[in-house]
């Protein structure tokens, strides 16, 4: 049996902009700043990592770097950690930094990247299974429902769900199982040698793709495709 497993931020999907969420939220809330407070307020945002799947904080402050460093292995420390990012940038109403998390949270805030649909449907057509492996603090399954690609995904290995995170193997241990795929059959695609590679050691081969804006990055996965055959041969 072959199979895929895919990353799901910087991989399949992207994020909006940290200018983008801000604007967002302050419009869904009936908030308003004047357009350059907006842009510095972005601009902070985004330096201390407060978007989940966004840019990394340019530098975890001491205090919280435990915390951040498992963020990703329950709700409830994906939530403390990114809104305890968050908090460190002032804005003019302190509930906006929970409607902040929300909103990253919902299908509107993220685009798959342009080839994702065909790559995925293709697998599909193919009988190849598909799984995302995510280090994550929520369920994206309704995102991927929202933009039509969760017909295509035959299992969900997330962090949260598991409390483990990668590079750890067992998650990845966690996705061949659901699929009932050899791990040496078995492709892992993502966008973070550090995360992504960690399947290397189950026996996966591992392909990569950079983490860009979805507008910047039209077909990084298609050479997926092509992989996809050489998994088929017996493992060495």
């Amino acid at each position: 049996m072959t199979a895929v497993l895919f990353d799901f931020s910087g991989t399949l999907f992207r994020v909006e902009s940290t200018e983008s969420w801000l604007r967002a939220v302050l419009e869904e809330t009936g908030r308003d700043l004047p357009e350059p407070e907006l842009k510095e307020a972005a601009r902070a945002l985004e330096a201390v990592g407060a978007l989940p799947g966004g840019a990394a904080p340019a530098r975890v402050p001491e205090e919280p770097a435990g915390l951040w460093a498992r963020r990703d292995e329950s709700v409830e420390l994906h939530r403390a950690a990114y809104t305890g990012m968050s908090r460190r940038v002032p804005l003019p109403d302190p509930d906006l930094h929970d409607a902040l998390y929300a909103r990253h949270m919902s299908p509107a805030a993220w685009t798959p990247y342009p080839d994702a649909r065909h790559v995925l449907r293709a697998l599909h057509e193919r009988g190849i299974g598909v799984a995302v492996v995510s280090n994550i603090g929520w369920d994206p399954r309704p995102v991927f429902r929202a933009h039509g690609l969760d017909p295509f995904v035959d299992a969900y290995a997330l962090s949260y769900e598991h409390g483990v995170q990668k590079p750890d193997p067992r998650l990845f241990s966690v996705a061949c199982a659901a699929l009932g795929a050899d791990p040496r059959r078995t492709l892992m695609v993502g966008d973070s040698r550090e995360a992504d590679g960690g399947a290397a050691a189950l026996g996966c081969r591992v392909h990569f793709v950079d983490h860009l804006p979805a507008a910047d990055r039209p077909n990084a996965l298609l050479p997926v495709l092509g992989l996809v055959p050489d998994l088929a041969s017996d493992p060495a």
